[in-house]
């Protein structure tokens, strides 16, 4: 187009005709998309996105469980069954559901409040659901019928468990007590009391001779499980200052670990009731207000040196994995007392698990994000996408080849992790 003659001249209006195009391209009608055909978009792993799904809102689930009604508190898999998950919620109910069957699901019916609590014995045979309605209820597993309920606590179920090798349950209450029944005959055993609020979290020893108990109260108690009695109890400087948020009891039975709302970890000696480190220098590391959310201790003697980098032998105590609403996943060397690596996520650590006895350990986060990380290197291997709101559990299936995590966008999720064991 030629220039204008008068810059004052009016380019108010611009009109062009066909001696203007510099190209013309033909377009075929077949070549177009019609109005609500989608797009082929495909993210950097090859997966499929519609137009309308940005990158963010990717899910890598393979299953997604979808019976609840209300925001997902648990999850807990068989220990003997690769596929089976039992899932607790806000909607007062609990499911058994198996992975890769959509449309299979048996209701856990009879609670009255959240189901916040689950756990399968040791031989996969049972299933203890715990509720905010005090009530415990024992689930046969080969037949989906409800065998007993265990009654006595005056409050809310916080946790349960079962012995490691019997089907003695354990259960922490808000009313500050901790009770424990044998669920084959459907008997009360005993009852715990000297704590001053709320057990928060609690576990039988993996040799089955202890039980330890962590209370709102700030204290950690240790129990003889056969006399009811009151071995050892942990509290004051320089121990924690808050409630007790998480625990954690090494595989040789030697060592608690807790976590604290006072955004601490300490280790206890369970024989001696003494702190395993006698100095806070070593023991109240790395984790920011308001506190541990989650505490997983660990034996990764099965990692073969060349796996271990630029270490020359294998490490001879447990190791131990933190996480927190600081941002943090640590990685602990139980032995020398120090952080080995600290992960840094974009949001808060609600729950983690360890992935078998691999060097790997996932982590839920509030982001909605499940990521991995090589405990070795600190590095994130995997980011696992899907869920709309924070994740509130994690367990790993029994073959080791799925994840399973919870949250509270109602949905649980699975997730292949097989590669890796």
């Amino acid at each position: 187009m030629n220039a204008p003659a008068n810059d004052e001249e009016d380019h108010g209006e611009v009109f062009l005709d066909e001696t203007d195009a510099l190209h013309v391209i033909t377009i075929d009608d077949q070549d177009l998309p019609e109005a609500d055909e989608e797009l082929d978009i495909r993210d950097a792993d090859g997966e499929q996105r519609s137009d309308g799904e940005s990158m963010d809102e990717a899910d890598d689930s393979m299953h997604i469980f979808t019976g609840h009604t209300g925001e997902l508190y648990t999850v807990a898999c068989s220990p003997t069954d690769g596929t089976l998950v039992a899932t607790g919620s806000g909607d007062d109910k609990g499911f058994l559901w198996r992975i890769g069957e959509g449309d299979w699901a048996f209701q856990l019916q009879g609670h009255e409040n959240s189901v916040c609590s689950l756990a399968f014995s040791t031989d996969g045979q049972l299933l203890a659901s715990g509720s905010l309605d005090g009530i415990v209820q024992i689930w046969d597993i080969n037949s989906c019928n409800l065998k007993c309920t265990l009654d006595g606590p005056g409050g809310g179920i916080e946790w349960v468990r079962w012995h490691p090798r019997g089907h003695l349950v354990l259960a922490g209450s808000e009313d500050s007590t901790v009770w424990m029944w044998n669920a084959d005959k459907s008997s009360f055993l005993n009852m715990f009391s000297g704590h001053g609020s709320s057990v928060t979290c609690g576990d039988f020893t993996p040799d089955g001779k202890t039980i330890c108990t962590g209370s709102d109260d700030a204290t950690l108690r240790i129990w003889n499980p056969r006399s009811g009695e009151n071995i050892h109890v942990v509290r004051g400087h320089p121990y924690h200052t808050d409630g007790l948020t998480c625990l954690t009891i090494t595989s040789d039975s030697t060592l608690a670990l807790t976590g604290s709302k006072d955004s601490s970890v300490h280790i206890v000696n369970i024989t001696t009731g003494k702190l395993a480190w006698p100095t806070t220098k070593h023991i109240a590391l790395g984790l920011g207000s308001p506190g541990a959310a989650c505490i997983k201790a660990k034996n990764i003697s099965n990692i073969t040196p060349k796996q271990i980098l630029s270490t020359t032998r294998l490490p001879s105590s447990p190791w131990a994995a933190t996480g927190g609403m600081d941002q943090k996943l640590i990685v602990w060397d139980l032995q020398h007392s120090l952080p080995r690596c600290t992960c840094e996520h974009k949001e808060g650590v609600a729950c983690l698990s360890w992935l078998g006895s691999s060097k790997y350990v996932a982590t839920g986060c509030v982001d909605g994000k499940v990521r991995v990380w090589d405990s070795l290197s600190g590095d994130c291997v995997r980011i696992y996408s899907g869920h709309s709101d924070a994740i509130q559990s994690l367990a790993v299936s029994a073959n080791g080849d799925f994840l399973v995590s919870v949250s509270i966008d109602g949905t649980a999720r699975v997730f292949e992790i097989a590669e890796f064991q």
